[in-house]
């Protein structure tokens, strides 16, 4: 492990914004703060938004700027990853941040039921051959559903065709009400705020004519839910991941 990797965790320890919890620690005695976010962390009664796989933090934080009567939390398994993020908020003493290094599929360890207001899914790997890894199926729909408020929303935002298309065909199997939904976001004319958040890779999926694409649907209670049975096409390129690896399109 490289010293400025080491010096990241370091800082990481220090952040009191940061939560970074084995799961042998969950199993022994549960995390503190699982239902009572607003009142012992937060201390306001605001709603509670997580980013899912925040990579950077770079979305946690400027989501975090643009609603300051909103608390957001960045979710990632790398540690070092989301450290600029946490170390952006801590200087910019930002009360409305945190950022909690876990698996995604332990989020109902931290959060209770109908603790979270909103998901973000910014830039998620489209998971083509695996759809149980995909972060919209509806294995993760009903992880989802048990830390959501009645209302919760869920954003996605893909460079994906393949992720945006599965994506829109689950929502519609299940019925999810549709909020707002594009295939090209700069290109549709909405004046909503998110669009002054551009994430390192998403600039390079713009400079590059790849359209961001972006879904927004409440995420209702279903007795039971329906894999989408249709085939989507699957993507010419190769997407980012989140550490040091890229791709160009065919032909690029």
């Amino acid at each position: 492990m490289g010293k400025n990797k080491l010096a990241k965790f370091d800082d990481m320890a220090e952040f009191p914004h940061v939560f970074q919890y084995p799961f042998a620690a969950l199993q022994e005695k549960g995390f503190e703060l699982k239902g009572k976010w607003k009142e012992k962390f937060f201390k306001n009664t605001n709603p509670i938004v997580i980013e899912l796989g925040c990579g950077k933090g770079e979305y946690t934080v400027g989501l975090g700027k643009l609603f300051p009567d909103k608390n957001f939390i960045g979710i990632d398994i790398k540690g070092a990853r989301m450290w600029g993020g946490a170390k952006e908020s801590f200087e910019s003493d930002m009360k409305n941040i945190a950022f909690l290094r876990t698996n995604i599929e332990l989020i109902y360890h931290f959060f209770a039921p109908g603790e979270v207001a909103e998901i973000w899914l910014t830039f998620p790997d489209p998971q083509m051959k695996k759809i149980n890894k995909r972060l919209t199926s509806t294995r993760f729909m009903k992880m989802y559903r048990e830390i959501l408020s009645g209302e919760g929303i869920i954003h996605l935002k893909s460079d994906s065709n393949f992720m945006y298309t599965y994506t829109y065909e689950m929502v519609k199997a299940n019925a999810y009400p549709v909020l707002f939904t594009t295939n090209d976001l700069y290109a549709s004319g909405t004046t909503d705020p998110i669009l002054s958040i551009k994430t390192y890779y998403e600039q390079q999926w713009l400079d590059r004519g790849i359209p961001i694409k972006y879904i927004k649907f409440i995420c209702e209670e279903r007795s039971q839910l329906i894999e989408p049975n249709v085939e989507i096409e699957l993507d010419t390129y190769r997407s980012f991941n989140r550490s040091k690896r890229s791709a160009l399109a065919p032909g690029k």
